[in-house]
């Protein structure tokens, strides 16, 4: 999970050769298939596989687009809003990467945890709460993103981030800390979608 997090992650051949495997069998079967319609339907069946076919491929390009979407850090609300904090945690580091930090995977107490560095020297500690939706009804909106204060320590910025909301008293807390932000749901949706996390922490 670690080089994964990182983006040092990459496919080894145990990993793709299955792939490849189903890949050639669904070659096989296809053709098979093709041939068999035109020998019961003559050209009206060769047409009909063809266009099955056809609607596949469209699936398996949008399939694969949004793949390569995710891969480059840009994520739907949908494809976030449902995930635990290891899910969370994966899709933080690619939008992170995608803002220029270098990120280092560092779990805490058993929870996810993100250490990142920026080309200015900038310190980032991510860590992340369920999306749980946590209000204690004295607030009709999720609470702001906001600075809590002086940096921390070494100018390092420490950044909560969850699918749902805040509280007021999650807020306060974090006014106190020095250096806190929180990112709620709202604005992770805004981060997925290509606000670079700068402009969300007001730099």
């Amino acid at each position: 999970m670690r080089v994964r997090l990182e983006g040092q992650y990459g496919p080894e051949l145990r990993e793709v050769a299955p792939a490849f495997v189903v890949l050639a069998l669904a070659v096989v079967v296809l053709l098979g298939g093709l041939v068999w319609l035109y020998g019961r339907l003559g050209r009206p069946g060769l047409v009909l596989g063809l266009v099955v076919l056809a609607g596949l491929a469209v699936l398996l390009v949008r399939r694969r687009r949004a793949v390569l979407r995710r891969r480059r850090g840009y994520y739907l609300w949908a494809e976030l809003q449902h995930r635990d904090e290891q899910g969370l945690a994966e899709a933080a580091a690619r939008m992170l990467r995608r803002d220029g930090w270098r990120v280092r995977y560092e779990p805490w107490e058993g929870t996810p945890r993100l250490l990142c560095r920026d080309t200015t020297g900038r310190r980032l500690d991510v860590t992340f709460r369920p999306g749980d939706g946590a209000d204690d009804g004295t607030s009709s909106a999720p609470a702001p993103l906001r600075a809590a204060g002086p940096a921390g320590l070494g100018a390092e910025i420490r950044l909560v981030v969850s699918t749902g909301s805040y509280s007021r008293g999650d807020v306060l807390w974090s006014s106190r800390q020095g250096g806190v932000h929180l990112l709620d749901g709202h604005q992770l949706q805004r981060w997925a979608e290509g606000t670079s996390l700068a402009v969300l922490l007001g730099d």
